[in-house]
């Protein structure tokens, strides 16, 4: 008998009017807003300025929605292309399936578009974007909830989901709740890598590739418990070896990063450099003297006469 368990939804709509409103893309919406607010904070306080992670989120959301359906898409054909399958559900989005590896990587590609048209780095948009773009992670994941997908194997622990659904192969139970380990699981890594940047001045990209390989570190064991169909290689689902691939290929980029370059940008965008301001990202000294630009004249310097009237005879001759 089970004393405790976490109840899903009767249904993953609500009807406003004429508006269905679908838990999995409402909590797609509420992550990426997230994410680009607490992107846009970090950004602001490495010295950019405020709306350009939105302005290149434009591109980036969109690129990641896409490549996102094709990753699950492609590695799930099946579900579409099979007999007894319509191929137009693989344009429903709202009924779930999103790959995180798709979407990071077509989001990658979008977000190199727009810090190109704003000119700025894109590794140090990355790392502002980086714990953000986790926890958009943790809340996207509630969306598995509301659909009732991606479970683990059966289990009686009080925690456990219980399944009610019978649609689509499911068999109703309790079962592992995959989807809120892997929810805590990012929201562990969103800490982390905050901490870590602040603790190392982590730049050049290696804020973002802690969060990939933090992740992948996480999805390997929460994938294997996963019992929903998936192609298995070597006996292993193969986003779990996508997901030892990632990590390693994340762990080696922060280790060449930190001995190739150092440190982090000094300055991520020239734009939001103030009047006086170099490319170093110093302005006025510290003791509160002013840098000025070429040809610039300091006021309080004294001037002789004889200087101010060649000077002035000077410009006199010019006219």
């Amino acid at each position: 008998m089970d004393l405790a368990f976490i109840p899903s939804p009767s249904r993953g709509v609500v009807e406003l009017g004429p508006i269905p409103l679908r838990g999995y893309a409402f909590c797609i919406i509420i992550g990426v807003f997230v994410a680009v607010w607490l992107g846009n904070k970090r950004w602001v306080a490495r010295g950019g300025q405020s709306g350009t992670v939105a302005d290149i989120a434009v591109w980036a959301v969109p690129f990641g929605l896409v490549g996102g359906r094709l990753y699950h898409v492609i590695t799930d054909y099946q579900l579409y292309f099979s007999e007894g399958r319509d191929w137009v559900d693989a344009f429903k989005i709202w009924e779930g399936g999103l790959g995180i590896w798709g979407a990071i990587a077509l989001g990658a590609v979008g977000a190199w578009i727009g810090c190109r048209r704003r000119g700025i780095p894109l590794p140090a948009w990355a790392d502002a974007l980086a714990p953000g773009i986790a926890l958009a992670q943790a809340i996207g994941r509630w969306g598995n909830w509301f659909n009732q997908e991606l479970y683990g194997k059966p289990t009686d622990l009080p925690w456990a989901l219980k399944i009610t659904s019978a649609e689509d192969g499911r068999i109703p139970g309790t079962y592992h709740p995959t989807f809120l380990y892997e929810s805590l699981w990012c929201v562990g890594v969103a800490l982390l890598v905050i901490w870590a940047d602040r603790r190392f001045k982590l730049g050049h990209g290696r804020a973002f590739a802690l969060y990939v390989a933090a992740y992948c570190a996480g999805r390997g064991w929460i994938e294997y418990m996963r019992v929903d169909d998936a192609h298995h290689v070597l006996g292993l689902r193969l986003n779990v070896w996508t997901a030892i691939v990632v990590f390693v290929l994340a762990v080696v980029y922060l280790v060449i990063s930190a001995r190739t370059r150092p440190g982090r940008e000094q300055v991520v965008e020239p734009a939001a450099l103030v009047p006086g301001e170099d490319a170093s990202g110093e302005g006025d000294g510290a003791d509160g003297t002013v840098k000025l630009t070429k040809g610039e004249k300091d006021p309080e310097a004294p001037q002789d006469e004889a200087g101010a009237s060649e000077e002035g005879a000077g410009s006199a001759k010019k006219s």
